[in-house]
């Protein structure tokens, strides 16, 4: 048996030390939110919206029922363990070495890409504004702002990314409100209505399969809520802050994604949102209220950034955890003053890198083509955290944790069967296509590196 297999969670907790415990319970709650309201919901819904028509509202609560599958699952394993790995060092730990390599890396991997995500909606969001300026142009400038925030203290990066996620939390709180408004005082005739439901090919004009499609971006925009399991190594009271966060994190966010969703589609026929600038926008412009597109646009915006920001923070310290494992070099887990590891910020900026390129040469189709190759990475981990779940609950033997997820094993088993049942799907879709045939690579070089290079003991650090 292998030093990792020997592994106790003390010595994981020891060996991930220097992370500093800067951040409330407010603050994982947004850290949260900052993740999963970014792209996913303002840019991303219109091409759900494109496979679904009016039905995606059942792909986005297909969608929030995995997401409450898996926040019930990593709460009840993150409150026993809170270190910065998360669900990576948590298969390190019940399932083996290798799983918490490959989870770790996919993990990481994904959000690096989806990064580059964030930065390409950001480059659709201000060509509102400045059409004849290059998207590359505004992928340097915001990155080169975000690196610098990430590069301070994490109380720091928790103050901003608070203030991010407070003003899109106002800003759908208004879009609700407008937006009810609007429908409510519709006058007969003019097109806007609960009649847009049925009224151009039906409720399910693309059946039950463009339902299911619609499934795998509705996962795209939940994709974040799990980052609380990573952030909790730095904060203040662990047990606490994570259950307050997952039960606040989920109930907001289902009522934020159904309600929008619900009023966009009733505003704006489901025909006319395309993905050439966010259908929030359209729907804002289609009141007619002054300015209103103008200022959600802004919003969407800071939203970007907010997601960008969260992610940014997510890959770092899952690098950190990586480079303490002993699964990179030791240069990634070394902290700056203010407790930051910077060499492993700056390695996942490569997503940045990435999207610019993409976006110089493919303007128009970089935003979907960097959504389906960072689906896999993050897909994966969201199964692989529901079959740790249940090694977890068979295999652990420390107190009783303070949360505990109902309907085991119902929940997880379910969680996993649809989590495999969603990725097979994105084989036969022309635009998701990629992401299995990223995936499957990627996994072969992983597995493959781990077996040439670290199933050697971990040195001593």
């Amino acid at each position: 048996m292998s030093t990792r297999e020997r592994d106790t969670f003390d010595s994981i907790v020891e060996r991930e030390k220097g992370l500093q415990r800067g951040l409330g319970a407010g603050q994982m709650t947004m850290i949260a939110i900052g993740g999963a309201i970014g792209t996913g919901l303002f840019l991303g819904s219109a091409f759900a919206i494109g496979f679904a028509g009016p039905a995606v509202l059942v792909s986005y609560a297909i969608g929030a029922l995995l997401a409450l599958l898996l926040m019930g699952s990593l709460a009840e394993m993150t409150v026993a363990h809170p270190v910065s790995g998360s669900f990576g060092a948590y298969a390190g730990h019940y399932i083996g070495p290798l799983a918490g390599f490959v989870v770790r890396y996919a993990y990481w991997s994904a959000y690096v890409l989806a990064v580059g995500t964030e930065v390409s909606a950001i480059a659709v969001y201000m060509k509102y504004w400045f059409p004849a300026i290059p998207g590359a142009w505004w992928i340097v400038a915001f990155s080169a702002l975000l690196i610098g925030v990430n590069a301070m203290s994490v109380r720091a990066y928790g103050a901003i990314e608070y203030a991010f996620s407070s003003l899109k939390i106002a800003a759908i709180a208004a879009f609700i409100v407008v937006g009810s408004w609007f429908v409510w005082r519709a006058p007969a005739g003019s097109g806007v209505g609960l009649a847009n439901y049925t009224g151009h090919g039906g409720w399910l004009p693309k059946g039950w399969w463009g339902v299911w499609v619609g499934t795998v971006v509705s996962l795209f925009s939940y994709l974040g809520v799990e980052t609380i399991a990573v952030a909790a190594a730095e904060a203040r009271d662990p047990q606490r802050a994570v259950t307050r966060a997952f039960r606040a994190t989920l109930v907001r966010l289902t009522l934020f994604y159904l309600l929008t969703l619900a009023l966009m589609l009733a505003i704006v026929p489901w025909t006319q949102a395309g993905a050439d600038e966010s259908p929030f926008v359209k729907v804002m412009a289609a009141t007619g209220v002054p300015y209103a597109a103008g200022a959600i646009n802004f919003v969407i915006l800071v939203a970007a950034l907010s997601a960008m920001n969260s992610q940014l923070y997510i890959t770092t310290r899952m690098m950190f955890s990586l480079s303490r494992a002993g699964y990179a070099p030791a240069r990634f887990g070394r902290l700056n003053p203010h407790g930051v590891p910077t060499a492993a910020l700056w390695l996942s900026t490569i997503g940045i890198a990435v999207a610019a390129v993409v976006n110089a040469l493919y303007p128009q189709t970089a935003f979907p083509l960097m959504m389906s190759i960072a689906m896999f990475g993050a897909m994966f981990t969201w199964l692989m955290i529901f079959v740790t779940h249940l090694f977890f609950r068979h295999r652990y033997t420390g107190p009783a944790p303070a949360f505990r997820m109902r309907l085991h094993p119902v929940g997880s088993v379910a969680g996993a069967v649809l989590m495999t049942a969603v990725l097979i799907a994105t084989a036969f879709t022309r635009e998701f296509r990629m992401t299995l045939v990223y995936g499957f690579a990627f996994l072969v070089v992983l597995m493959a590196a781990y077996a040439l290079w670290y199933r050697r003991p971990t040195p001593q650090r």
